[in-house]
């Protein structure tokens, strides 16, 4: 899988952090991806995305693009904002690392076409989340 990092934001990041998430879920959720592009933004740029994909006004953490096929490719998109994703590490005790891993490997998820509207799909995609985090020796408190 070709994996893109497009960074849109002035915060530093740790790339090898999402590149070795986003690898890992694709393993272990058997996710078949030609390319992957992940957009980092802060949470003005991604409550914009928010409204006008998802029609919620307000800035969220993670937003993904199931996969489509696209020139005989298949490819998705994530989006993180590394502002909301170092709040939330710190207010549940994580380190900024291990969240963006986590909302990484989130991401990846549903791009695959997996959901989490009912408690089942919600806990066999933390199941998964929870495999790669193990395998990247990163913990998170959920």
């Amino acid at each position: 899988m070709e994996l893109e990092i497009r960074d849109l934001q002035y915060e530093p990041y740790p790339e090898a952090i999402i590149r070795h998430s986003a690898h890992e879920t694709c393993q272990i959720a058997a996710v078949d991806l030609d390319r992957l592009s992940v957009v980092l933004m802060d949470d003005e740029q991604i409550h914009e995305v928010n409204r006008r994909f998802r029609h919620r006004d307000c800035p969220t953490d993670v937003i993904s693009f199931e996969a489509e096929r696209e020139a005989g490719e298949v490819v998705g998109e994530i989006i993180i904002s590394l502002e909301t994703a170092r709040r939330q590490a710190q207010a549940q005790g994580n380190s900024y690392e291990a969240e963006l891993a986590w909302l990484t490997s989130h991401g990846v998820l549903h791009v695959a076409g997996m959901t989490d509207e009912t408690e089942e799909q919600l806990e066999r995609m933390l199941e998964l989340q929870r495999i790669v985090m193990n395998r990247m020796e990163l913990r998170v408190y959920q």
